[in-house]
């Protein structure tokens, strides 16, 4: 249950614990998986928790009751998971969530529906998933998982408990920034980026360099795009994977900028120059440019064209 993660995952723990003790839950969770690699038996267990009538945060399968092993096999009719049906999440499916639950519980006094992936709600999901949001029932909780909150909707952000757990800490040795790129890479990816290629670190290093002369030369970045850029990254995967560090590159910036801990990298005179060249908002905007132009990846669009408008989307020309 929630207690085996009290030592993986402590604030994240504390904060479900005390809700569900003090039978203040919120209505919507909004969970970033941070790279853990068990985040979903993590928001199971939670849920698990969250139904039980003895309130059991200890023990899985306890004896008292069959419930843990009726939500095991997926058959527990108050739980309804949501995962993309190809590459979106449909409004149709977002359709049926609500239609089934506007009856009441059948075992207990409370509902959960989890959307995985819940950056992948296309629009009309997501518009559809936000009236849910809006007219909360009491009895029903949503626990949308994401493996990055900038990804989803900001009306949809607004709407719910932002929690975020913990990395993985594979290596009982600190890591350095290649080594915490690289399990956020296998984990994201679901290691469709081998990390044992031999030029990977490489490639990692050159997308930080990237951004670090685009930072500095803007869009004179353009001129240079082919030594920069397209004689290490080439194929969608690495393109994604690309974006991803971008992604994580500007929001340990973002981290410096608001007096916070870095999550991945280590300070250093770049990530100083590009904080103090930028402001908060013009940092979350390159953030979200970034979110916005790796969904076009998935429709195959030409690499060269994604690379000019993100270098003139980072500009803030386009």
């Amino acid at each position: 249950m929630l207690d085996g993660y009290k030592d993986s995952q402590p604030i994240v723990y504390k904060i479900l614990k005390n809700a569900i003790m003090d039978d203040k839950c919120s209505h919507a969770y909004l969970i970033e998986t941070g790279g853990f690699y068990d985040s979903f038996n993590f928001v199971m267990s939670f849920v698990k928790s969250l139904l039980c009538p003895l309130k059991n945060l200890t023990k899985n399968n306890c004896g008292e009751c069959h419930q843990c092993e009726v939500i095991d096999s997926g058959n527990f009719p108050e739980i309804d998971v949501i995962a993309p049906d190809g590459l979106w999440i449909k409004k149709e499916q977002l359709q049926n969530l609500q239609k089934e639950f506007t009856t009441k519980a059948l075992i207990g006094n409370k509902r959960v529906y989890i959307i995985k992936q819940a950056d992948r709600l296309n629009k009309s999901a997501a518009n559809s998933i936000l009236k849910f949001l809006e007219e909360p029932d009491n009895n029903i909780i949503a626990i949308l998982i994401t493996d990055n909150i900038y990804s989803v909707l900001t009306t949809i952000r607004s709407r719910c408990q932002i929690l975020r757990l913990k990395s993985t800490d594979i290596s009982k040795e600190p890591l350095n920034t290649i080594q915490k790129l690289k399990q956020i890479i296998t984990i994201n990816q679901d290691n469709k980026i081998d990390d044992k290629e031999e030029n990977l670190d490489l490639k990692i290093q050159k997308v930080i360099d990237f951004i670090n002369y685009f930072e500095k030369n803007h869009l004179n970045t353009l001129l240079y795009i082919g030594k920069l850029w397209n004689d290490y990254i080439t194929s969608k995967e690495e393109i994604e994977m690309a974006y991803e560090i971008m992604i994580n590159y500007y929001k340990d910036i973002l981290n410096y900028i608001l007096n916070k801990p870095l999550e991945i990298f280590e300070l250093n005179n770049d990530i100083k120059m590009i904080a103090e060249n930028n402001t908060q908002d013009e940092i979350c905007r390159k953030i979200n440019k970034l979110v916005e132009l790796k969904e076009l990846i998935k429709y195959n669009i030409n690499s060269g064209l994604l690379m000019d408008k993100l270098i003139m989307s980072l500009e803030g020309v386009i």
